[in-house]
């Protein structure tokens, strides 16, 4: 406020160039007015001195004026001619110069649990009036009108207080903000009228409050957060039990899939419990770095997706060991460099004041957006490529190859069939967490954050699991395999072979006398094998190739008495 204590005196000097035929001197610019004119008391008739100030603002000029009371008080008191001298300066000129919420000398409204104070900011012009008589100041009471340059922020209630710069309180530091003396008499939108009881440097600041939620909102939050989160959770879990459980064959694909599945289940995990960590200073500050490694990990392993497609599609020069380590390091080393650094240069700044998440006031959480906005963009420009890459090779194969077939079609599953990861990753995570980003702006935003979060385990589940062709061939062949396996178990034949049994009569009968002649003159014809009951595998005794290879060669053939020659 240098400045504008230095302007004043200047002002004060113009006094001096004042006559009986130049009674006013006036200066106004963009951003910057002084004037400066007598005022005869006793033979005009009395009026208020208004010092007008003409802007563009919807709300109307900016003004100050000495009431007409505070004239005929000092006519009465024997001033027979004052001198008025008025400034104005506009907010965007001393912008820079100006003192922030630190400068203001009175009591901020503390938290009532309603809402809850923030800062106070300048948000308008500063005019100034002062009447001098034979070059001594007259104290007078004073009314202005000044126009607002912010307006309510979402989430946030801003309130208007009258003040004036006082020079005399702390004077090493210039002087500081006070409301002593000022009252407001109107307020609108977008401007504030106040009154003030003495003449010096006026404007209006602005008082910012954080609305704080109320209690029934706050546990409706927690439980539909908590409520969400678990089911997120849950679907995550069976995703990444049914990789490992039903034998999905090993690649670079599926690794990518474990890895993604299993950062996103271990940061869903946190922030269910995320709210009972509040209590604890220590304990809330370990759950947001983790918060912060681990879905910063879902957010690299989803440009990981994003690498592996180009380098499926686009760029195929590289083996699949040195892709594998590449994509580790750049899944869970990126996130731990980007934690480690944000930690290192803000550790006092990293955490909000009222959650276990990152400070959303400060710059802190550019840590967390500035990544997830390039993940975003690196993945849309891949997605961009690989289709055109794919339309064009299926272009030119179906060309060559199928002439005749819908072209159309063709490239269409091509392309979904090519960029459904991507397709499935950049809504899932992208689309949530932007509305994460704004939950501490409303409400609103928090609700519509819940239910995508919620519904972001669910859509991986389907996508990865349920609709994922590897998982669903791995369920297909292990089903095929047990059913082998009980469709053996239940084909043992019994042992009959090799077990004592009885024999039959025509098993050691002898040969009618009328069947030798025939028997030995003709060769033995034997039955054509059966058909093995399993096709492959030996589980057990097999039966047998025909009824001739159960008889004993040394003994004789049995008699069929029934089928004796009757000589018919």
């Amino acid at each position: 406020m240098t400045i504008v204590e230095n302007m004043d005196r200047m002002a004060s000097n113009l006094d001096q160039l004042l006559t009986a035929e130049r009674t006013k001197i006036a200066i106004q610019y963009r951003n910057i007015g002084i004037e400066v004119r007598k005022m005869e008391l006793s033979w005009q008739e009395p009026s208020s001195d208004v010092y007008l100030i003409q802007s563009q603002a919807a709300g109307g000029p900016d003004l100050i004026e000495v009431p007409l009371e505070e004239v005929e008080r000092l006519k009465a008191k024997g001033f027979s001619r004052v001198t008025a001298i008025n400034t104005w300066y506009s907010y965007s000129s001393l912008q820079c110069f100006l003192p922030g919420s630190s400068a203001v000398f009175q009591d901020v409204a503390a938290s009532d649990g309603g809402r809850r104070y923030l800062s106070t900011q300048v948000g308008s012009a500063i005019i100034s009036s002062a009447l001098r008589s034979d070059y001594q100041e007259i104290s007078t009471s004073v009314r202005y009108r000044l126009q607002h340059h912010t307006q309510d922020p979402p989430d946030k209630l801003v309130e208007p207080i009258c003040a004036f710069w006082n020079f005399s309180i702390s004077p090493d530091t210039g002087g500081m903000w006070s409301t002593v003396g000022c009252s407001i008499i109107m307020s609108h939108l977008e401007s504030t009228a106040c009154f003030c009881n003495h003449t010096t440097n006026f404007a209006v600041l602005l008082q910012v409050y954080e609305v704080q939620r109320s209690s029934e909102e706050e546990l409706t939050l927690k439980t539909l957060t908590f409520i969400g989160c678990g089911v997120s959770f849950c679907a995550l879990i069976v995703t990444f039990i049914l990789f490992l459980a039903v034998g999905v064959p090993k690649s670079e694909r599926t690794t990518v899939h474990k890895n993604l599945i299993f950062a996103l289940a271990a940061a869903e995990a946190l922030l269910m419990f995320s709210e009972l960590a509040k209590t604890n200073q220590v304990l809330c500050f370990a759950v947001t770095a983790f918060l912060h490694l681990f879905f910063m990990a879902a957010f690299s392993w989803m440009l990981v997706e994003g690498l592996l497609l180009w380098s499926k599609v686009v760029a195929v020069n590289m083996s699949e060991d040195r892709r594998m380590k590449f994509y580790y390091v750049t899944g869970w080393g990126l996130p731990v460099i980007i934690v480690g650094v944000t930690l290192a240069t803000s550790f006092n700044k990293y955490v909000a004041d009222n959650h276990c998440w990152l400070n959303v006031q400060t710059n802190i959480i550019w840590a967390f957006v500035g990544p997830v906005l390039f993940v975003l963009t690196v993945n849309t420009f891949v997605l961009f490529r690989v289709v055109m890459v794919t339309v064009s090779s299926a272009r030119r194969r179906s060309k060559m190859l199928t002439p005749s077939s819908s072209l159309e079609k063709q490239v269409g599953i091509q392309i979904w069939a090519t960029a459904k990861p991507i397709l499935v990753l950049l809504p899932v995570l992208g689309l949530t967490w932007v509305c994460g980003v704004l939950v501490h702006l409303s409400i609103i935003w928090a609700h519509v954050f819940i239910v995508l979060n919620s519904l972001q385990g669910l859509y991986i589940f389907l996508v990865y699991a349920i609709y994922n062709s590897e998982v669903r061939n791995a369920i297909q062949r292990m089903k095929e395999k047990k059913k082998a396996l009980s469709f053996t178990n239940c084909s043992h034949p019994i042992n009959y072979l090799s077990s004592p049994r009885n024999t039959t009569s025509w098993e050691t009968g002898k040969l009618s006398p009328s069947a030798p002649e025939s028997a030995m003159s003709s060769p033995v014809q034997k039955d054509p094998p059966l058909k093995n009951i399993t096709n492959k595998g030996n589980f057990g005794a097999k039966i047998p190739m025909g009824i001739s290879s159960m008889m004993s060669p040394e003994r004789p053939a049995v008699e069929l008495t029934a089928f004796k020659s009757s000589g018919f």
